[in-house]
């Protein structure tokens, strides 16, 4: 499979993202990058953006189906309905029984089965969504609060347009060939990231998300593992498909923001598609990329903290 890298030089909400500086240390990292991806049979794209500046990108042309990474979005979107309505993360949602899908991933079903109905918070639903990436919450979230397209629709109002999103889980659940109409890229992931850690308001809501995301159960096995002992805070979004008609996963993937005891941050999208590999191996793809850009920045920092 013929891979392709560009460095990205874009103008954005009014901050230049500038290429990290061509040195041999910088090729180093794209081509450790490029050389994890050309190892498993799949399609694998990387954005990395450190200290709101210097981005670079990897196979970032194409569109990768984001799975449940999409429930970051949704929360943007909900906590933004939340915030122009003037309404609380406590506000309650009744939920019926024929609500919660009998044939999907859903701790929430597991844990409410036999219940007629049940009342939780917004709080309550994206906890289960961006914890442990819960489809039915997130259904209950779409029909109730902001649907796909104004999600779709807010998020670009924020800047970021290299992406879709049009189908709920169910949707997706029912004809899998939809799960590649949620697509991004994965530089405009990263960018969401940026987006949300320095330009959406300081107040409770962001807050909120920002430690859910902390918090996350899921994927731990991803970006999270090579970062688990380091003293670095993690916050992401992972998303996971199931098997295409072809017999490959249609995306394993992870997404968010790290930051480094040294106060050293970067926000990371890798998002791989279409993988023939089994979901351990895919998965191992997106830790061995986390651990190469991990070290990559605590060198060049060290170098910087020596001049």
């Amino acid at each position: 499979m013929r891979k392709i890298f560009r460095i990205a030089i874009l103008l954005w909400g009014g901050i230049f993202l500038q290429p990290i500086a061509a040195t041999a240390q910088q090729v180093s990292l794209e081509e450790q990058i490029q050389r994890i991806a050309n190892q498993r049979k799949a399609e694998v794209g990387v954005a990395v953006i450190r200290n709101g500046t210097d981005t670079i990108t990897v196979n970032n042309e194409c569109r990768y189906p984001m799975m449940s990474v999409f429930k970051f979005h949704q929360a943007l979107a909900v906590t933004d309905y939340l915030r122009r309505n003037n309404r609380s993360l406590d506000s309650l949602i009744t939920i019926g029984n024929e609500e919660l899908k009998p044939d999907t991933y859903s701790p929430l079903r597991d844990k409410y089965a036999g219940n007629e109905t049940v009342s939780l918070s917004v709080a309550e639903l994206l906890t289960y969504t961006l914890q442990l990436s819960d489809n039915n919450a997130c259904d209950i979230l779409f029909h109730r609060l902001v649907s796909p397209q104004e999600t779709d629709r807010y998020i670009r109002s924020l800047g970021v347009t290299d992406f879709s999103i049009r189908m709920t889980e169910d949707e997706m659940h029912q004809d899998l060939s939809h799960c590649y109409e949620n697509w991004t890229t994965p530089l405009a992931a990263a960018r969401l990231f940026e987006i949300f850690l320095n330009r959406l308001p300081a107040d409770g809501y962001r807050a909120f998300v920002r430690q859910t995301l902390v918090t996350c159960q899921t994927g731990k096995d991803r970006l999270f593992r090579p970062l688990e002992n380091t003293g670095a805070i993690i916050g992401h979004k992972t998303g996971t498909g199931d098997r295409n008609p072809r017999g490959q996963i249609i995306g394993i993937n992870d997404a968010g923001f790290v930051v480094l005891p040294n106060g050293q941050r970067y926000t990371i999208a890798v998002f791989v598609k279409d993988s023939e590999e089994t979901p351990e191996a895919t998965a191992q793809i997106i830790a061995d990329i986390s651990e190469t850009v991990y070290r990559y920045i605590q060198q060049i920092t060290l170098q910087n903290e020596t001049k």
